[in-house]
């Protein structure tokens, strides 16, 4: 397996004994290398347990099972999550009749284009940490539709899921009837989410947009803090063609005097977002000024940070372990660092800071499933939902920084509906050569399609084409495992959440 590079340094001053402990058995060893190994497992000790199963099997009971398949079959039959009319209507006409569950607890509400659903899970996991209990809804999930819906950490138990649907499916079939279109899957969902988490009661609840901000169905919540995660091109049918055009969906949710944090964004975007808190009279801090990262540095199993909150200087976090791989999550990090301090009401103009220590065990524990994420050694094999050029060029930095692979082989499988070539480009470098599929759903592009427009990029020696995505993991790790001289070959397979949801359990990790 080549493992993760570790980081060239430690921290010599920290009271816990154990440190110097490691290092003590550590004695036959490389002293440098003894040194780096006690400061990650050191780091690790600070952590609390991972965050609660992210990922859950289907149901052991049958009757369970086959209950939760009867309702996956229903609202599989209400218009997918690609088929939109855009409006808030017969969401807020649920939430009516419904009693307007989501104005029972404060929200989060997280947009953009990258990185929301590992921000909305480090949000949660410092909320959890300062003791709040917390409700989180997000998408697509990656294989269980349980996964969307979370209670502290943890995907909603199948029964509770079940349960949630029948008690608001009569209200359903109400609003079905009195709109033009029925409710669609993912307002279904959302309306069950915000039921679910009234019913439990959350605290605070973190609220992932579907798509865009404006007319998307959790648009329905007054955030508190509203978090715009990175913008680039994605759903340009229906967002706009330029950052400026989808920042102006985006910004939708955007309360009346809510606070914003900002990712870096690209300037055209920024300025749209800027334009529209000044409009809602709303607070904004950016990510690389009112905060932002301070240093980073590579370790074993992840990266080593500093933070600096929306106090400024008083407000630094020194020694954050997290266990995910790349640039993209420590600013994803940073990001949801400042949602969570103002949500607590800091800012500069209130220059206190939260525990540092329970900060360390939170983000120490986090867990961000299909985010380069190994689910395999020897060869390694990581999953990745990028599905768009810049998500690719992400998961391509990400991977190139962390591992010291010698050879890398991709199993790609889009839908159909993305910037493909764009996607492609940017794994390019890294690939060695890649094996293209499809995934097992209907917006997935054709195998040979997708295979034309790789030769274009890879060329015609490097591509190899699998249709069955078995065929296509059995290949790339044949591939990896071909010769002595590749020992420390890798295998990354993205394109799509949905490919690496199936890639996962064809891999056990189901």
């Amino acid at each position: 397996m080549s493992e993760p590079r570790p980081s060239d340094r430690h921290d010599a001053s920290q009271p816990d004994d154990t440190f110097e402990e490691i290092v003590g058995e550590e004695t036959q060893r490389d002293p440098d290398l003894a040194v780096i190994e006690a400061g990650s497992r050191t780091l690790r000790t600070y952590a609390g347990s991972p965050q609660g199963e992210a990922v859950p099997a289907r149901p052991t009971d049958p009757e369970t099972d086959q209950a939760l398949r009867a309702v996956e079959q229903e609202l599989a039959g209400r218009w997918g999550e690609t088929k939109l009319e855009p409006s808030v209507t017969r969401i807020a006409a649920l939430m009516d009749v419904l009693g307007e569950p989501q104005r029972a607890y404060p929200s989060i509400h997280i947009t953009g284009t990258n990185g929301k659903t590992s921000t909305a899970r480090m949000i949660e996991a410092l909320l959890n940490a300062f003791e709040l209990r917390t409700g989180r809804y997000t998408s697509p999930h990656v294989q269980s539709i349980t996964e969307r819906i979370s209670l502290d950490g943890s995907p909603i138990e199948p029964e509770r899921f079940i349960e949630t649907y029948e008690d608001i499916k009569p209200y359903v079939e109400m609003v079905d009837a009195q709109q033009p279109y029925r409710l669609s899957f993912f307002e279904v969902l959302t309306g069950m989410a915000y039921a679910a988490f009234a019913d439990a009661p959350v605290d605070v609840a973190v609220v992932e947009v579907g798509m865009g901000g404006t007319w998307d169905a959790t648009n329905v919540i007054d955030s508190t803090v509203a978090v715009i995660t990175p913008i680039s091109l994605d759903h340009t049918d229906r967002l706009g063609t330029t950052p400026a055009e989808i920042a102006g969906e985006k910004s939708g949710v955007i309360k009346q005097g809510a606070t914003v944090i900002l990712a870096q964004q690209p300037v055209d975007a920024a300025q749209v977002m800027l334009k529209k808190a000044v409009e809602v009279d709303a607070t904004v801090a950016r990510e690389g000024m009112e905060f932002g990262i301070v240093s980073r540095e590579v370790a074993v199993g992840g990266q080593l940070l500093t933070l600096r909150g929306l106090g400024g200087a008083a407000t630094e976090y020194t020694d954050i372990f997290l266990p995910l791989y790349g640039a993209h999550q420590a600013r994803n990090a940073a990001v949801a660092l400042a949602a969570v301090e103002a949500f607590f009401g800091i800012g500069a103009e209130q220059a206190r800071s939260l525990d540092t220590d329970a900060i360390r065990k939170a983000f120490a524990a986090v867990i961000s499933p299909g985010r380069l994420e190994v689910v395999r050694s020897s060869p390694t094999v990581v999953l990745d939902a990028a599905h768009n050029p810049a998500g690719a060029r992400a998961a391509a930095d990400g991977i190139s920084e962390a591992f010291s692979f010698s050879r890398l082989i991709g199993v790609v499988g889009t839908s159909g509906d993305k910037d493909v070539r764009g996607l492609l480009e940017a794994f390019e470098p890294i690939f060695a050569e890649v094996v293209v599929t499809q995934n097992s759903t209907d917006r997935a592009m054709d195998a040979d399609e997708l295979a034309a427009i790789a030769v274009e990029v890879f060329g015609d020696d490097r591509v190899q084409v699998e249709p069955r995505l078995d065929d296509a993991l059995e290949a790339a790790i044949t591939l990896a495992e071909e010769d002595d001289e590749y020992a420390g070959a890798g295998v990354l397979v993205t394109g799509s959440v949905i490919t690496v949801g199936e890639a996962r359990l064809l891999l056990g990790r189901g």
